[in-house]
């Protein structure tokens, strides 16, 4: 009498496009997909040779990645990235929007400059990028924002940054509503100080110190403390996790 042998379930690829991609958060959150077993397009605006490098550790440990360039705050760069994707991997599964700046001033006549570059990249970027997002992520999927923790410290010289972000975690619970019916999650994560050198920028060793025992763990994040949970929301097990903002701060805030 033949024995039955247990049925081999293949998983179907999945595919993942990470903005802002060749450094920082964005790039750990790029890796970490990478290992769960997305395809990648890793995204970033100026430095193709960061981004590259990202694509090759994903294909040295047996990955598939592609970089592209685009600005997500232009539209017709958000539309090529998105384009993109789908010929290179046929279908998008989740869409992680890390692309970002942070430059600080005071709300003040003379910041209204940098005012408006922050909220060009990192609100007009993120709605062109959600937009799209809510086309082309297949039924099932994800879509993961990048906020902070700031917005609840309310920092001198953090305004045009909290009021980006603000409108950004805005955006996530209108569009989870936009998109009931359709099984997609939306959600948010809300860094606290990462040691990136975004955050690093301009601050000095001092400064870091006092940020780093902000939080009662003492020290500060790490960009994979962030990728750990953008993979918690972009796979199946946090599918039942939609329109949450998720401080992932240490209990900095």
């Amino acid at each position: 009498m033949a024995t039955s042998q247990p049925l081999t379930t293949i998983s179907p690829l999945r595919s993942a496009i990470v903005t802002g991609a060749s450094r920082g958060i964005g790039r750990a959150i790029a890796l970490r997909l990478a290992a769960d077993g997305f395809q990648v397009v890793v995204n970033f605006s100026s430095n193709a040779e960061k981004a590259q490098e990202v694509v090759s550790a994903i294909q040295a440990s047996g990955g598939e990645a592609i970089a592209v360039q685009a600005d997500v705050s232009i539209e017709e760069d958000a539309h090529r990235l998105f384009s993109t994707a789908l010929n290179a991997f046929g279908s998008i599964n989740t869409v992680v929007h890390s692309a970002g700046v942070m430059p600080l001033a005071p709300i003040s006549p003379d910041s209204l400059e940098i005012f408006d570059r922050v909220i060009q990249t990192n609100l007009r970027g993120a709605f062109l990028v959600l937009s799209l997002a809510a086309q082309h992520v297949q039924t099932g999927g994800s879509i993961v924002a990048l906020s902070t923790s700031v917005i609840a410290k309310s920092f001198p010289l953090y305004g045009p940054y909290i009021a980006a972000k603000a409108g950004v975690e805005g955006l996530v619970h209108v569009l989870t509503n936009e998109l009931r019916g359709r099984s997609i999650t939306v959600n948010a994560v809300a860094p606290g100080p990462v040691a990136t050198e975004l955050f690093m920028n301009g601050k000095s060793d001092e400064q870091l110190a006092q940020l780093s025992m902000l939080a009662p763990l003492e020290r500060l994040g790490q960009p994979e403390d962030i990728a750990r949970v953008v993979s918690f929301l972009a796979g199946g097990e946090g599918s039942w996790v939609n329109s949450q903002i998720v401080r992932a701060n240490g209990g900095f805030a």
